[in-house]
């Protein structure tokens, strides 16, 4: 009897150290992967004037793509936002200057996986062009450098299935007007023509994107020349909510 005790004692406690010694390990695994991931670069700096100035429009457009990779991985830079605030408040030299709709799912930044100062945003439900947004984007460029402007759609707009469904309440139905153009030029649409119907949606939401860069060009004469002159490049780009692509237009 005492023998069969001892040998439960020893087989116990043999079974405890095996245990302790895996639980050390798994400590150790966890304690390294923290170091690690503490160890990951974390970025404070904001743009400088001489950084903005070495920029073409295709360098700073190859960088919003390749930002957007990080953006669909996962793996967008950790940034230090309190510093970067600091930093930006004497001056901004952004590089570019993008014109989003409203729409919370459409986090612009993080889109392209830009910091504080590294991009001006104009955002109004539809991502419309009026006189209000082509003065910020004249300011944006011509006053402040940047180099880029980029209009960008996305999927399952609210604003593009309103015009499409000729919504008329308060405000709203003046803002609605300026889509209407898209939904006109969208009648050559082989499908249902109807907001339910995801396909005409996005094809709205395109043909929204290449009206807003027609009416840039032709009511921003101050655009209209840094493009022709290639100190700028006008870009349209339609974002998929659904897994963060790009997709841009022509």
């Amino acid at each position: 009897m005492d023998n069969q005790l001892k040998s439960v004692v020893m087989l116990f406690a043999a079974m405890l150290l095996v245990s302790c010694n895996n639980g050390t390990k798994t400590e150790k695994s966890n304690s390294s992967s923290i170091i690690k991931e503490d160890e990951k670069p974390v970025i404070s700096h904001v743009m400088t004037k001489e950084e903005q100035t070495r920029l073409t429009p295709d360098s700073i457009l190859q960088e919003f793509i390749a930002g957007n990779k990080r953006f669909q991985s996962g793996t967008t830079t950790v940034r230090d936002h309190s510093k970067q605030a600091r930093k930006s408040a004497p001056g901004q030299f952004p590089k570019a200057v993008v014109l989003s709709c409203v729409d919370s799912r459409v986090p612009v930044e993080d889109v392209f996986d830009q910091g504080l100062g590294d991009i001006f945003v104009g955002r109004v439900a539809g991502n419309f062009v009026n006189e209000d947004l082509l003065g910020s984007m004249e300011f944006a460029c011509k006053v402040s450098g940047a180099k880029l402007v980029l209009v960008m759609g996305h999927q399952h707009c609210g604003a593009i299935k309103g015009a499409i469904d000729d919504v008329k309440l308060g405000n709203i139905t003046a803002m609605l007007s300026k889509i209407k153009p898209a939904v006109a030029m969208s009648q050559d649409f082989t499908g249902k023509k109807l907001s339910k119907n995801d396909d005409f949606v996005k094809y709205v939401s395109e043909n929204n994107v290449r009206y807003a860069i027609d009416q840039i060009r032709e009511k921003s004469p101050i655009l209209k020349e840094m493009e022709d002159k290639g100190e700028i490049k006008i870009v349209g780009v339609f974002y998929n909510l659904t897994d963060g692509t790009l997709e841009f237009l022509k």
